[in-house]
């Protein structure tokens, strides 16, 4: 448990920054938060929280502030976009539970972070600074001292180690990684939207089987994954496409006719989907090279996208960054000569997971767009499969559990 009075000092009020924090408060610590934006708002839109992330959300209490706004999908179901033919199906909801040992849910980004919030706020041993955005980060036997500008004005912050959880265009990568640390585009783009599910494209949704399931319809030109959020009343809708350079933000802008072209010639309402579905917002894909540093020796250590984001083709972006929050904030109040002793090892033992998710989010993405004989090859392959032993092949992913639960 945490006996230094000096907090835990996190960059970065998203998912991985606010679960780093009840994670560091659990153990003993007392910990500040520094976010760059004078307000929190919904960002992004749906995720998905597959059972290895779910088990430490409900450690933590967040499940139970998710509460009914979370859906537990039945299944994932491989489809053809341009037949609408089912190719496979992962089974899901109660199935999953029985497997893995915590649920798989869908839910809306905000939803989460609102949860992440209320157990937050009602955490004695947590602060939370907005509109504080990191200038600099100097570190010493005494631990990390922060240049923070908040409001127009300088602030000063010391603390017994810097947690940079600010995302994939992280200023504390800087600190680690120096001229090293910009991440990189992946040359696709993330097209998405939300629309409700009493709309039309919710209607399209639900015909297609998206109601109680998360859908995936596959082409050589694109892939399309669609599943219900706040608690059935609306759906996430995401696609990926090959894609020029735009604006560093989640909502930057793009010509909308690239993906119309990448849905020509599919399912005729698939394709109409695209049109109701409108706006689409342009998402970027940016990774970052996870072989670099993602700690200092002196006290700072990188989390989720900040460390090593990697393209969402294994929809484990999120849960990724809850489990480092965990892992993280364990192996600190383990150590007994503080927290730099720590961070080495668990820079070490996190790293060969995360790199292991990667590729199999590369090869998600080989499949997905598949073409020619590789794709014969790939629908053959699906057919010999059954839904149990295709779940079985995701039990090293969705079974994990940190080394302190296997204690």
């Amino acid at each position: 448990m945490g006996t230094d009075e000096r907090p835990i000092l996190i960059a970065g009020a998203g998912v991985a920054g606010l679960t780093a924090a009840l994670a560091f408060a659990r153990q003993g610590f007392q910990v500040r938060i520094f976010e760059r934006v004078p307000e929190l708002e919904p960002v992004g839109a749906g995720l998905q929280l597959s059972p290895n992330a779910a088990r430490i959300l409900r450690r933590l209490g967040v499940l139970d502030a998710l509460g009914p706004v979370a859906v537990r999908p039945g299944a994932v179901v491989l489809k053809d976009a341009t037949s609408l033919r089912e190719m496979a199906r992962v089974p899901l909801g109660e199935a999953a539970e029985r497997r893995w040992g915590a649920p798989y849910l869908v839910a809306h980004r905000a939803d989460l972070q609102k949860a992440l919030l209320t157990c937050v706020g009602a955490e004695p041993a947590i602060e939370l600074m907005l509109g504080a955005s990191l200038q600099r980060a100097e570190t010493s036997c005494d631990g990390v001292n922060l240049s923070i500008e908040a409001g127009g004005s300088p602030l000063r912050a010391q603390g017994v180690l810097l947690v940079g959880a600010d995302g994939v265009w992280s200023t504390a990568r800087g600190f680690v990684d120096g001229r090293h640390g910009k991440s990189r585009f992946a040359g696709e783009l993330a097209w998405r939207t939300a629309v409700p599910a009493q709309s039309p494209a919710g209607g399209i949704v639900s015909r297609l089987g998206g109601a109680g399931h998360v859908l995936a319809f596959l082409h050589p030109g694109f892939h399309l994954i669609a599943y219900p959020v706040s608690g059935g009343a609306a759906f996430n809708l995401v696609a990926f496409t090959k894609g020029e350079r735009i604006a560093e933000s989640w909502s930057g802008k793009a010509d909308p006719e690239i993906l119309s072209r990448a849905m020509r010639g599919t399912a005729p309402e698939l394709a109409r989907l695209a049109g109701e579905a409108a706006p689409w917002l342009a998402w970027p894909l940016h990774t970052v090279d996870p072989r670099r540093p993602w700690t200092l020796r002196g006290g700072i250590a990188l989390i989720g996208d900040a460390a090593h984001a990697m393209t969402p083709f294994a929809a484990q972006g999120a849960a990724m960054a809850i489990e480092d929050a965990e892992t993280l904030a364990h192996a600190v109040a383990a150590a007994r000569h503080g927290p730099a002793d720590a961070l080495a090892g668990w820079e070490r033992d996190r790293k060969p997971r995360v790199a292991k998710v990667a590729r199999r989010g590369a090869l998600n993405h080989l499949a997905w767009h598949a073409a020619g004989p590789v794709a014969l090859a790939r629908d053959l392959v699906l057919k010999l499969r059954s839904p149990d032993s295709l779940a079985a092949d995701l039990d090293w992913l969705y079974g994990w559990r940190a080394r302190q639960d296997v204690g």
